[in-house]
Formats: structure tokens, sequence, C-alpha cells
């Protein structure tokens, strides 16, 4: 059922760290050539498209956020290269896997595909961090609390979360499977309501 008392708020409020202009290094999966991936996306975006509030994602910026390095004002080009080159190592030891994407579900920010199993997830990015901790004394970002999911939407104002709720109650479709074989490195922007990216580095699994 329906909460009718959420709330949905603007995702696109300038975080710590961030401005317009501002570019970010972090590594993400992405889903390019995911076919079903992107018909799962196309129907969730042809159910939201009368939904105010919502920037809907297309296919070639859907993305799996794994662990940000740094603006790439205080990351250099040397490092960045350093920790690509020491996740090849590490993610070499890291199968290639299979992900089941999909329901959608509506939180305060985002409509967000949930990724399952998330144990192979895990695993590429704890090899993410393992190799940034070869190249610094500290891994930015947390180690605990994360939760893979692929966000389908962006929330850009405060309003009822209904409409959207609603929305998604009423698509009919299937989870969509993706194959994984590498993750990358990504120099990110978010200065027009999306995030893209320029692809730095692109490293296999297994």
């Amino acid at each position: 059922m329906t909460d009718t008392t959420a709330h949905m708020a603007d995702h696109w409020w300038w975080r710590p760290g961030w401005s317009p202009g501002t570019r970010w290094y972090t590594w993400h999966l992405t889903f390019d050539g995911a076919d079903d991936v992107h018909r799962l996306a196309a129907d969730y975006r042809h159910a939201l498209a009368g939904v105010p509030g919502l920037d809907l994602v297309p296919d070639r910026w859907l993305h799996l956020t794994m662990q940000g390095l740094g603006s790439t004002a205080e990351v250099g080009e040397a490092d960045a290269r350093a920790i690509a080159d020491a996740a090849a190592h590490h993610l070499a030891q890291v199968p290639a896997f299979d992900l089941a994407l999909g329901p959608a579900i509506v939180t305060p920010e985002a409509l967000l595909l949930t990724v399952d199993p998330a144990e192979p997830v895990r695993a590429v990015r704890s090899a993410l961090r393992a190799a940034i901790a070869d190249v610094w004394p500290e891994v930015p970002e947390p180690a605990d609390g994360f939760r893979p999911h692929v966000s389908v939407a962006y929330s850009n104002a405060d309003g009822p979360a209904r409409p959207a709720a609603d929305a998604l109650a009423a698509v009919t479709t299937y989870p969509a499977t993706a194959r994984v074989t590498a993750a990358e490195l990504i120099v990110l922007g978010r200065d027009r309501r999306m995030y893209e990216w320029e692809t730095a580095a692109r490293v296999p699994l297994g």
C-alpha cells in the first residue's frame, strides 16, 4: 500500500564538494548495450512520463554507483591512473556475473531499480576499495551502508510521492537481466539535472 504521507525531495541540491562545473572521479557499473535493462527502463519511463517533478534517466546514463574518489580538482590524473591499474589486479579475482534488476521502488529523491543478488556487486566494490588502498593511505566513503541500485528517475522538486508510487503500481513489466563484465572509472558531472560522464578507464572482471 502506498504511504500517502510520503514526500519526494529535490535530488539536485548541491552536496558538499559539488558546485556547477564540478567533475568527479568515481567508479560505476554501466549498461551500454544492455538491451534488457534498456527495455525495463523504457517501460518505467513510459509509465512515469506524465508524473510531474521527475527527471527520467535515458539509457546511456543508467548506472550503478560503486565508489567515489573525489573531484578532479583534488585527485590528479596520475593517481586516478594508478588506482585503475591497481583495480585491474583486484578485479581479475572477481568473476563476471549476472544481475536481475527491478522492480522499481520509490525513495525520497529517486525511483530505484532493486538489484539482486547484491553480493557480487559488493565484491566488486570491495576490490575497488582495495585498489584505492594500494595507492592512498585512506579510502574515501564509508565501507558500510552501500545499497546497490540503479536509478530510473530523479526527483527535481519537493512534493507528494503518491503520483510516482501510483504510476509504478500500474506498470506491467518483468525484471531485466544484465551481464556485468567490467567496472568503469568515470569523470562525472551533474550540471544538467542528470549524471553524465566520460569514461577514464574500463577494467574487466575475471
